[in-house]
């Protein structure tokens, strides 16, 4: 799965996803709809080089705290997707977040699982490192800081990060990074 190919997969998982969640007890209805511009494949110490690069725009939605989870700080479940627009590793998936306000501002880490189009086996023909994600489906921990703007509209700064974190396969894990701005519009 590449390309547009795997990006239409993507966009029909994260859809079919959403469209699973409307399915779910009226607490849970949406509560925002988010979408960004990242920077694909950032260097920093959680990953290594993967050969991949640009601009990847991701979209996605948010819904209301889970109450019956409130010993846990009521976190509240997402779906997303990612598309690179260089062609590269594409990815949509799910998780649960928290927000921490703090006045106008916020913390809001997150955790999930994505799936994604990047090559089953890809190697670096300079250094013969496997540079592939070792796993279809990978760990994707995010944080984001943000700041209300208006009583619907929030801005974040946010990263997200995925690899298998060497469970799915221990001797592989390179990961990708995504760096970005994102706009959240409450429903």
């Amino acid at each position: 799965m590449t390309g547009r190919t795997g990006a239409t997969a993507l966009f029909g998982i994260a859809g079919t996803a959403a469209l699973a969640a409307l399915a779910l007890p009226a607490s849970a209805e949406a509560q925002e709809v988010y979408g960004g511009v990242y920077a694909h494949a950032v260097d920093t110490p959680f990953t290594f080089d993967t050969g991949e690069g640009g601009v990847d725009l991701q979209a996605g939605y948010r819904f209301a705290p889970i109450e019956s989870l409130s010993a846990i700080g009521s976190p509240e479940p997402y779906v997303f997707a990612s598309v690179n627009l260089d062609g590269d590793t594409n990815f949509a998936g799910a998780g649960i977040g928290w927000k921490a306000e703090i006045g106008t501002f916020y913390l809001r880490p997150g955790v999930g699982l994505v799936i994604h189009d990047a090559p089953d086996l890809r190697v670096d023909p300079a250094t013969r490192i496997r540079t592939d994600l070792g796993s279809r489906i990978l760990f994707a921990p995010e944080i984001a800081i943000g700041a209300q703007v208006s009583k619907r509209v929030s801005v974040e700064a946010s990263w997200v990060h995925i690899s298998n974190a060497q469970i799915f396969d221990s001797d592989q894990n390179p990961g990708i990074d995504t760096i970005g701005l994102r706009v959240n519009f409450r429903l």
